[in-house]
C-alpha cells in the first residue's frame, strides 16, 4: 500500500486547465467515434520497463465486462493521449512514446495545453502539429477533431 502512495505522490500534478482539457477531447472523441470505439480514462497498461498510465485510451468498442476488470492492462489500445502537465517536459512526454510502440499502439497524441497544440505520432519518431483551431487528422485511425472544441 505505501508502494502505491509513493507512486502517486511523484506523478505530475494535473490542473483545471488539464482537467478540462482530457474532458473537452473525451467528449469530442464520444461524439465522432463511440460506435467504432471504446474511451477511457486513465488506465494503467503493462508497457516495458514499468508501466503507464496514459489520460486517456482507445479500444475497439467493446462491452463492459462487469465481471473481469483488471487493475492493469496486458492489451494495446489503438490510440494513447497523453496531456503534458506544467511540472512535465516535453522531453519526458517524447520518451514515453516508444514504451507505447513497443506495446503495440498504433497512435500516440501529445497534448500541449500552452500552445493549444496537439502533436499526432505514428512512430517514436514522426508526428504532425495540429493547433488552435484546425481539424486534427489522425490518419492512422482515420479521426477527426476540431481543435477549436478541444480548447475552448
Amino acid at each position: 500500500m505505501v508502494r502505491n502512495y509513493i507512486i502517486d505522490d511523484i506523478r505530475p500534478y494535473h490542473t483545471t486547465l488539464s482537467g478540462a482539457i482530457k474532458v473537452n477531447l473525451g467528449f469530442e472523441l464520444k461524439s465522432k467515434i463511440s460506435k467504432l470505439f471504446r474511451i477511457v480514462y486513465s488506465v494503467t497498461l503493462a508497457t516495458k520497463p514499468w508501466n503507464t498510465t496514459p489520460d486517456l485510451l482507445l479500444y475497439p468498442q467493446q462491452t463492459l465486462d462487469y465481471k473481469n476488470d483488471p487493475s492493469r492492462r496486458e492489451d494495446a489500445p489503438l490510440l494513447v493521449i497523453e496531456i503534458q502537465s506544467a511540472s512535465q517536459s516535453t522531453k519526458e512526454m517524447v520518451e514515453k512514446l516508444e514504451p507505447y510502440f513497443n506495446f503495440g499502439v498504433k497512435s500516440c497524441w501529445i497534448v500541449i495545453p500552452t500552445l493549444q497544440a496537439i502533436l499526432v505520432y505514428d512512430s517514436p519518431t514522426h508526428y504532425e502539429f495540429y493547433h488552435e483551431d484546425e481539424i486534427l487528422k489522425d490518419k492512422i485511425l482515420t479521426i477527426e477533431i476540431d481543435l477549436k472544441k478541444v480548447f475552448e
